[in-house]
């Protein structure tokens, strides 16, 4: 699930700072790919909420069908295809390169090189049980105004004149500068299906919070 700490007793207080919704898989953009497949996996912090071996990974949503807009469906598919290709040939190398050092046990390199294996794999099973079961989405089959996955939604709590924008779907999902909200958290059970102008309310661990729906796109 995903939570919002926000307290109910200082929502008036216009600088008060988020302590997040705290899903660790709500709020995360995958790692990107630059240059070689395997540099998200050597010398880099992928992220800080890891799943199966260093992904993230929107479990809810893979149980029942993981909704993807047509493009990220072909990003995702591309991301398979290299891992499984390039990707495997490349740590195959690396690994056996580093096998020829020396001693297996204190050999740093080998070690590195078959935990970014591990990892690797980790995300192309990830990946392929996304796929198998994925549901693609097209914006323009949903209803104008209606918050829907794929939508970004603009949102202003009771009490607030701020206003936040959210990308309503999949972790995979997503766009410049624009956090994202899974289906399946309370807020975006809340939101989806309602129209622009409607005001929602969802529970949070401090009480009830209620939101107005300001935009959507």
């Amino acid at each position: 699930m995903t939570y919002d700490l926000r307290s109910t007793s200082n929502r008036n207080n216009k600088n008060r700072q988020w302590a997040a919704r705290i899903h660790p898989l709500s709020l995360i953009t995958p790692q990107r790919f630059v240059n070689s497949p395997l540099s998200p996996f050597v010398g880099q912090v992928v992220s800080s909420a890891l799943f199966g071996g260093g992904y993230p990974c929107d479990t809810v949503g893979q149980m029942s069908g993981t909704e993807l807009s047509k493009e990220t469906h072909a990003r995702l598919s591309a991301e398979l295809e290299d891992l499984t290709t390039r990707g495997r040939i490349e740590i195959a190398h690396a690994i056996e390169a580093a096998r020829a050092l020396g001693d297996l046990s204190e050999n740093g390199d080998y070690h590195a090189a078959k935990d970014a294996q591990g990892k690797m794999e980790s995300r192309v099973r990830q990946l392929q049980a996304m796929l198998k079961t994925a549901i693609i989405v097209d914006q323009v089959d949903q209803p104008v105004g209606v918050v829907s996955t794929g939508s970004v939604v603009g949102i202003r709590y009771e009490g607030d004149d701020d206003v936040e924008r959210y990308l309503l779907g999949s972790i995979e999902e997503h766009r410049e500068g624009i956090s994202v909200i899974s289906p399946g958290s309370p807020l975006g059970q809340a939101l989806s299906g309602h129209r622009l102008g409607e005001t929602v309310e969802y529970e949070a661990p401090n009480g009830t919070l209620r939101v107005d729906i300001v935009s959507v796109d």
